[in-house]
């Protein structure tokens, strides 16, 4: 209950210093909307269906490219970790292209992909899938050495091992690059849907670019930011700490 107050309050300050910046009259308000203004077009564009339709245009290409970014990921991390010839020849090159922005992978997209769902999902995938695979194995890295004595001490090995001792110790570095991922994969939708191919939220803020709709842009970015609050505090920390109780690594 004081956390959630504590929230409120603070949203409720950062809002009103957005009104105080929006009643000095810095920027022209076409340039610099007040919030009530963008509550209004969000009101308009739910009540109408606009941002309904590009939402669920765009979960459908976020959650097929976050999927395969955790899949590839994971796999990629366990093999780096696991193995010392793919962590300096594998492992190099994931820390390079982690470091490549998402839209930079955008005209290569296209090119082989053409203007479509697959360039798109493509690119997402590129933005989740080296942050989870450096999170999966840096997890594996820093499991305790004493869990894996113990374990071998009564008799665990192989496959056993790994799934009943090793994986399990890894699990928080593994939520955490599955969150990081999510935002990563959100970062990579953008890039890929100003392409402008079908509908989408990353098409709607090209278009209020386009038409010099402040108010809308803003209003879409307000949504990916509730959206990517919600889901980490409703799903991501729900997983976490329903995993790591039934793996006995929870404290509550």
């Amino acid at each position: 209950m004081i956390t959630t107050l504590r929230r409120v309050v603070f949203l409720g300050i950062l809002i009103g210093i957005w009104e105080a910046i929006f009643r000095l009259g810095i920027w022209p308000p076409y340039m610099f909307p007040s919030p009530l203004t963008v509550v209004k077009t969000l009101v308009a564009g739910f009540g109408d269906g606009t941002f309904i339709i590009a939402l669920a245009a765009s979960f459908q290409r976020l959650l097929a490219g976050y999927f395969l970014a955790v899949l590839i990921g994971t796999v990629l991390g366990v093999l780096i970790a696991r193995s010392r010839i793919m962590d300096e020849t594998l492992g190099m090159l994931v820390i390079a292209l982690q470091s490549v922005p998402s839209i930079v992978w955008l005209p290569l997209a296209l090119l082989w992909f053409g203007m479509g769902e697959p360039a798109i999902i493509f690119v997402v995938v590129l933005g989740g899938t080296w942050t989870m695979t450096t999170n999966a194995a840096a997890g594996i890295r820093n499991v305790p050495p004493v869990l894996v004595r113990a374990a071998r001490t009564m008799g665990a090995s192989g496959l056993a091992l790994f799934a009943k001792v090793i994986f399990p110790a890894a699990i928080p570095y593994f939520i955490t690059g599955m969150r990081l991922s999510w935002a990563f994969a959100w970062r990579g939708l953008m890039a890929g849907e100003l392409i402008g191919s079908g509908s989408g939220l990353g098409q709607m803020l090209m278009f209020g670019r386009d038409v010099g709709n402040m108010s809308l842009i803003l209003a879409i970015m307000v949504i990916i930011a509730v959206i990517g609050t919600t889901l980490d505090s409703i799903a991501f920390r729900r997983i976490e700490h329903t995993i790591l109780k039934q793996w006995g690594l929870s404290k509550a």
